[in-house]
């Protein structure tokens, strides 16, 4: 009996090291748990014009296929979104240009929002005309000779002064302050949104209709239609510290990402992403362009990007 028991006892124990040398050939490895996937939900603005609502929409792609998050976006205007960070309605803004203001007040006076460091946008903002203005009237770039061309801006809004288009009110712009203070003939008409620019601007390009509009970069728009910017007075530090006297062009700006405090603190592998998303001009185009004139939806939009661009976002996704 006793050999028998013996021989069991070796038959166990060869049974269970063939055992362990399958699964370990096989990589199914006690040692080596899966990742187990995220169920909690990020709350993201989406602030209205395309390059936003790109890097958006790639953010929250990975966000619920890498990590397995949800993502709730929720339409909102620049200043709108910064409310939410007090209401609890949203934990990331992902493109933020300046709003010194805000800043102040959510970030250093009621401290429920930081910032989450630069998202690698770098943002131009200022006047510009169709290339073929700048070629006709070669003097036109230099804000000193508007005056003497504000009657080819005319329109029905403007009546008899020149238009400066505009676009979202609720977009932070210096354009009624720089036409009052550099005494320019001219008044801004506001077109109401970003798709309401590039049609105007499309439409300069076609028919050689003269227009003087506010833009910004980055833009997918300079891929297919050229512009020129006007040479306003350089900006320095401190020349638009008083908004209401601004008589300069406007800064340049490196775009940040804002997120709520409880986010930082308690978003873990959600927040590890956001902090580390940071892409180029180009980058946000790219996806940009599908959306706006490609016809592709932001999740599709977004997936496109993804799939083509592993070697550019692997390295966002937390260790």
């Amino acid at each position: 009996m006793a050999g028998m028991a013996s021989q069991v006892r070796l038959r166990s124990r060869a049974l269970a090291g063939a055992l362990a040398l399958a699964l370990i050939l096989t990589g199914c490895t006690a040692e080596a748990p899966q990742q187990p996937r995220q169920t909690g939900t990020v709350r993201l603005a989406v602030n209205p014009w395309v390059g936003y609502e790109a890097s958006a929409a790639v953010l929250a792609y990975l966000l619920e296929h890498e990590l397995g998050y949800r993502v709730q976006t929720k339409k909102l205007a620049e200043d709108e979104s910064w409310k939410g960070f007090e209401s609890g309605e949203v934990d990331v803004i992902v493109e933020n240009w300046g709003r010194e203001q805000e800043k102040k007040e959510f970030i250093q006076d009621k401290k429920v929002a930081v910032s989450a460091g630069l998202n690698g946008n770098k943002g131009i903002i200022g006047w510009y005309v169709p290339q073929w203005m700048a070629e006709e009237y070669p003097d036109i770039t230099d804000w000193r000779n508007l005056n003497k061309y504000a009657e080819l801006f005319r329109t029905a809004k403007s009546g008899d002064k020149g238009q400066v288009l505009d676009g979202d009110p609720s977009f932070v712009t210096s354009d009624e302050a720089l036409v009052r203070n550099l005494k320019l003939d001219y008044r801004v008409v506001y077109a109401g949104s970003e798709n309401a620019l590039i049609s105007a601007a499309r439409n300069a390009t076609r028919n050689r209709r003269p227009l003087l509009m506010y833009f910004y970069e980055p833009q997918w728009l300079f891929t297919q239609v050229k512009l020129v910017k006007i040479n306003l007075p350089p900006y320095a530090i401190g020349c638009d510290a008083v908004p209401a006297k601004v008589a300069c062009d406007y800064p340049p700006y490196l775009l940040d990402k804002i997120v709520s405090r409880k986010f930082a603190d308690t978003g873990g592998r959600a927040y590890e992403l956001v902090r580390n998303f940071t892409w180029t001009n180009e980058h946000q185009n790219a996806v940009a362009s599908d959306m706006a004139d490609g016809g592709m939806s932001a999740q599709a939009a977004a997936k496109k990007w993804v799939e083509a661009n592993k070697i550019v976002w692997k390295d966002w996704l937390p260790r």
